[in-house]
C-alpha cells in the first residue's frame, strides 16, 4: 500500500457537492482507501484569467495503485463529474491533481510526483498541512515548513 495525497479544487456549478462525489469515487475505487479528508476552504484563483474562486481541499488515502494508475482513477472521475479541459488554469467543475504518492519522485510525460507547484501554493499546502503537517515532500522539504516560507 502506497500513502497518496490528492488536491482537490472546483470553482463552477455545486463546487462542494462536485467534491464530496469525487471523494465518493475515489473511496469505492477498487484498489484506494480514503483515509482522511480536509476542511475545504473557500481560494482565490491563480492565474490570468478572470474567474470566481474555488473551493480547495485534499484526501488523504492508501492504495494499491501505481502512480499512473492513480492518475488515469483521477482524470476518468474529472471526466464522469464534467470536466472538460479547456484553457489552462481557466475555470473547472472539478480539478483533481496527485500531489503526493509515498516517497517517490517521478518525472514522466503526463505524470509529475511530487505536483510540480506544490511548494508554491498555499491553497494546495494548507489542506495539505491540515492532513500532515510533518510529511516531508520528496526534494522539497516538510508540508509545514514550505507553508511557512509562503506566510
Amino acid at each position: 500500500m502506497t500513502r497518496a495525497y490528492v488536491g482537490l479544487g472546483a470553482n463552477l456549478g455545486s463546487r462542494e457537492e462536485t467534491l464530496r462525489e469525487a471523494i465518493v469515487i475515489l473511496d469505492r475505487a477498487p484498489g484506494v482507501d480514503v483515509l482522511a479528508v480536509s476542511e475545504l476552504r473557500e481560494t482565490e484563483p491563480v492565474g490570468p484569467i478572470e474567474q470566481p474562486s474555488f473551493l480547495n481541499g485534499a484526501v488523504e488515502l492508501e492504495t494499491t495503485l501505481s502512480a499512473r494508475g492513480l492518475l488515469d482513477l483521477l482524470l476518468d472521475a474529472e471526466r464522469a463529474l464534467g470536466r472538460i479541459r479547456g484553457e489552462r488554469w481557466g475555470p473547472r467543475v472539478v480539478d483533481l491533481d496527485l500531489l503526493v504518492f509515498g516517497d517517490e519522485a517521478i518525472d514522466e510525460p503526463g505524470l509529475e510526483v511530487p505536483h510540480p507547484r506544490l511548494a508554491e501554493r498555499t491553497f494546495a499546502l494548507e489542506p495539505l498541512a491540515e492532513l500532515a503537517p510533518e510529511l516531508v515532500i520528496p526534494g522539497r522539504g516538510r508540508v509545514s515548513d514550505l507553508l511557512a516560507e509562503l506566510d
